[in-house]
C-alpha cells in the first residue's frame, strides 16, 4: 500500500500558497544494501545549512513521473536505475517561499553509476555531492540535520519514506528467499 502523508510547515508562518510543485524523488539502493542520497550545502533564504535529501526534483512540462525520476537520478547521482515501485506521495509546504510540494517517491535499484549532470546552481550554490550510507547511517544523518528549520522539514518528509522503503525491501527479499 502506498504512503499518503500530508505535512504542514511549522517552521515558518503561513501567509499564502501561490504555486504547487510536482516532484519526483527516489530512495535509491544497491545490491549490497547501501542507500544513495544527495548532500546539499546551502546559504540562502532558508538559512545556512548542510542537509541530506533524496535525489529528485521538479517534473518538467510534458514529462511523466518515471521519466522524471530517471532523469533526476542521472543528473544528481550519475545513476542508471531500475524503478522497483512507487512508495507514495508526501504533500508538504515551504511557507517561506509560498510553495506546496507534491513529492512522488519511488524505490529504485541502482544498476550503474557514471558522470553526473549537475546544473551550475547545483554546483555553485548548493554544492551537491553524493552520500552512500547504510540505513542506520542515513537515519542518523537526517536526525543530525534537524538542527536547522529546513533540515527538520526535510527529515519529517523523508524519514517515513525511508522506513517504508526498508519494509518494501524486506518483503521483496523474503519473497525471493521462499
Amino acid at each position: 500500500m502506498e504512503l499518503q502523508i500530508e505535512l504542514q510547515d511549522t517552521e515558518w508562518p503561513f501567509e499564502y500558497t501561490d504555486h504547487d510543485r510536482r516532484i519526483a524523488r527516489a530512495i535509491v539502493y544497491d545490491d549490497a544494501g547501501y542507500f544513495y542520497f544527495v548532500r546539499v550545502e546551502r546559504d540562502d533564504d532558508f538559512g545556512r545549512a548542510t542537509l541530506i535529501e533524496t535525489s529528485g526534483g521538479g517534473v518538467e512540462e510534458g514529462e511523466d513521473l518515471h521519466s522524471a525520476i530517471k532523469r533526476e537520478l542521472k543528473e544528481e547521482l550519475g545513476a542508471d536505475a531500475e524503478v522497483i515501485c512507487k512508495i507514495g506521495v508526501v504533500s508538504d509546504h515551504y511557507n517561506l517561499i509560498h510553495r506546496h510540494n507534491l513529492n512522488n517517491y519511488y524505490l529504485c535499484r541502482a544498476i550503474s553509476f557514471g558522470d553526473k549532470h549537475l546544473t551550475k546552481d547545483e554546483i555553485d550554490d548548493f554544492h551537491l555531492s553524493t552520500l552512500k550510507l547504510t540505513y542506520d547511517e542515513a537515519v542518523a544523518e537526517y536526525e543530525k540535520r534537524r538542527e536547522t528549520r529546513l533540515g527538520r522539514l526535510i527529515a519529517n518528509r523523508e524519514l517515513p519514506v525511508l522506513e517504508r522503503a526498508r519494509e518494501i525491501m524486506r518483503v521483496k527479499k523474503d519473497g525471493e528467499n521462499t
